[in-house]
């Protein structure tokens, strides 16, 4: 296993990427629906999605699949084999958040998987300025974690989106759109730049 002691993913990943994306393939196998956050992308109807911290690209496969022009960014190398394998076809980069340079722009970043509370510890500014500046005029950033004593909380979350010229638009409090309620363990946030940053 890859191991990096400033990445919280990369010190505590415990599976292989396929070992991950097989406990969805068994639940899709049994009927169950395992793409509640590209349903909740796809309703933006957005020409290009990046993946950041693709993970395996589940999201991002089910996206391209839908025929969105998808990338996706991830640090683990592992995890990228397998999105490289199931979907050759989809461009994905091994970088950082922080600093990634994708060279252009997209109508929806979307940071599932817990992608906020598994970065390195200091580096969750830069990430959301860095995907605030790969988004396209009248773009979305999409962010879903937990919520959870000792990791980031929505107050700084939403600081940091602001420092980054982006505003708050949606909270719901799961991909399915559920409505948000103060309390609520996990959150998924949808911000947009402000008016002054546009």
């Amino acid at each position: 296993m890859a191991q990096d002691s400033s990445n919280r993913w990369l010190r505590e990943r415990s599976v292989s990427g396929d070992a991950y994306d097989s406990t969805y393939d068994r639940r899709a196998a049994a009927g169950e629906n395992v793409h509640g956050e590209a349903d909740f992308v796809a309703r933006f109807r957005p020409a290009s999605v990046l993946d950041a911290g693709c993970g395996t690209g589940r999201v991002g496969r089910e996206l391209a699949r839908r025929g969105i022009d998808v990338a996706g960014v991830d640090i683990d190398p592992e995890m990228l084999a397998t999105a490289r394998k199931r979907s050759p076809d989809v461009d994905w980069r091994l970088a950082d958040l922080a600093d990634a340079d994708l060279g252009r722009t997209f109508d929806i970043i979307v940071m599932a998987g817990n992608v906020m509370i598994f970065l390195a510890a200091g580096t969750e500014a830069a990430v959301v300025a860095n995907m605030a500046r790969h988004l396209a005029p009248g773009g979305c950033l999409v962010s879903g974690f937990q919520l959870m004593p000792g990791r980031l909380s929505l107050e700084e979350y939403d600081a940091i989106a602001t420092s980054a010229g982006l505003e708050l638009v949606e909270r719901w409090a799961t991909w399915d759109a559920d409505p948000w309620v103060d309390g609520n363990d996990y959150a998924v946030s949808v911000h947009q730049p402000t008016m002054s940053a546009k």
